[in-house]
């Protein structure tokens, strides 16, 4: 059964690169497309705004009313491949949870697998929502080093340290962690496009800017369902009684507490900026940057720094 696990991980991985890539040619096709019409046609379409940028305004403000999405040969290879190796991934996950009896999570190994597959859920979650797909390299090439990173790491099933013998919180504790990093990474991607697009929408094949900044609100804070930051702050609370059993002691400002009480109170500052007419578009854009590099920091401090959460598996 744990080599079913491993094979499964390996087709995903494979998966997964195949699906970023197809994602890197989607937007390379749409770009160049969209720039050779709006330079054709700059004088009988007056949906584009200008032919040196190739950039839509009221063309594609009917586009998004109507519901439709910018597409292109690869459109579908792109997101069949990523939702493939979403399956493939969690179905290895699946069986590695089935074989441990608890949350897949419990080392570097198995908590960076699931973030990369949170990562490529919450983005294949959003994209059939919004019109995001050109971005969609941006988080998948997070998840697909992420991925590439885990096969540099010991795989094998090993005792956890006492203070994770705790089968129910590691579940609920560190799968809520893997969640909110998931789903944040696909607000870093839509901060970054807000960044290259700005408000003046001068790229034709990027989603527009109130798409992109509507994507990383809801990112981070509700959409259909509750993800990111109150699932981000329930962790933490859930972490500081957890750390009562373990350590006697709701909260001493370990590494990785440390950095995730920092990241939490970015998306925090990042919510009330949006909201402000001084902070809103590019301060905020950059919020979201900052907040996930604070996401990467809160993931891989606890190599780096001493502290109880070391609980990596590595030497």
């Amino acid at each position: 059964m744990a080599s079913g696990s491993l094979i499964l991980y390996t087709v995903g991985g494979l998966l997964l690169g195949l699906g970023f890539a197809a994602h890197i040619v989607h937007a390379v096709l749409l770009a160049n497309g969209r720039r050779s019409l709006a330079l054709a046609l700059p004088r009988v379409e007056p949906a584009y705004a200008t032919a040196v940028t190739g950039s839509f305004v009221e063309g594609r403000a009917r586009v998004e009313r109507l519901g439709e999405r910018p597409t292109s040969s690869a459109a579908p290879f792109a997101w069949g491949l990523t939702f493939a190796a979403w399956l493939a991934i969690g179905l290895s996950m699946l069986i590695r949870a089935f074989i441990v009896g608890r949350g897949p999570w419990g080392n570097m190994f198995e908590f960076t697998v699931a973030f990369a597959f949170t990562i490529t859920g919450g983005y294949l979650f959003l994209e059939r929502r919004y019109p995001i797909r050109t971005i969609g390299f941006l988080p998948l090439g997070v998840a697909a080093m992420l991925f590439a990173y885990s096969a540099t790491l010991p795989k094998e099933i090993e005792p956890l340290v006492p203070a994770l013998q705790n089968a129910p919180l590691l579940t609920i504790h560190v799968g809520m962690a893997t969640i909110a990093y998931g789903i944040f990474a696909t607000s870093f991607a839509a901060g970054v496009g807000y960044l290259l697009q700005g408000v003046g929408d001068r790229f034709a094949w990027l989603p527009s800017h109130r798409v992109l900044d509507e994507v990383a609100y809801r990112s981070v804070i509700i959409g259909f369902l509750i993800i990111g930051f109150p699932i981000f702050a329930t962790m933490i609370i859930l972490g500081s009684w957890w750390a009562s059993i373990a350590w006697s002691r709701y909260w001493g400002w370990d590494p990785k507490e440390t950095s995730a009480l920092v990241t939490w109170l970015t998306y925090a500052v990042y919510l009330h900026a949006r909201n402000r007419r001084s902070w809103a578009g590019r301060p905020a854009a950059l919020l979201l940057v900052v907040g996930f590099g604070m996401v990467l920091v809160t993931y891989s401090g606890s190599l780096w720094f001493n502290g109880l959460h070391a609980y990596s598996g590595l030497n």
